[in-house]
């Protein structure tokens, strides 16, 4: 029997800028999780992934990330997720610079 399986979205960085982004339904890359695809069915989630992949002039280490359905969209399960949404940590410029 095949096991559940845990929400996902489909993350990446940047390319130039070096943010995380996420997947939307629409083909895009969002910087804003809450816009994300939440994907519950793994042949689905493995189509995405591939489709994502493929826009290598945008994007840089594509993967599916555990995620829940949250009041307003897609959030993050783990730790690592929640860090990536706050934006670079390096100095502080775009997210944290607000």
């Amino acid at each position: 029997m095949a096991r559940a399986l845990t929400s996902k979205v489909v993350t990446a960085n940047a390319l130039l800028e070096g943010d995380a982004i996420w997947f939307t339904q629409t083909n895009e890359w969002t910087r804003d999780i809450a816009q994300a695809e939440l994907i519950t069915d793994e042949a689905h989630g493995d189509l995405r992934l591939l489709e994502a992949m493929a826009d290598q002039s945008v994007v840089a280490g594509v993967y599916l990330a555990d995620a829940k359905a949250g009041p307003n969209g897609p959030v993050p399960v783990h730790f690592r997720e929640t860090f990536r949404t706050r934006g670079p940590s390096n100095y502080a410029h775009g997210k944290q610079e607000a």
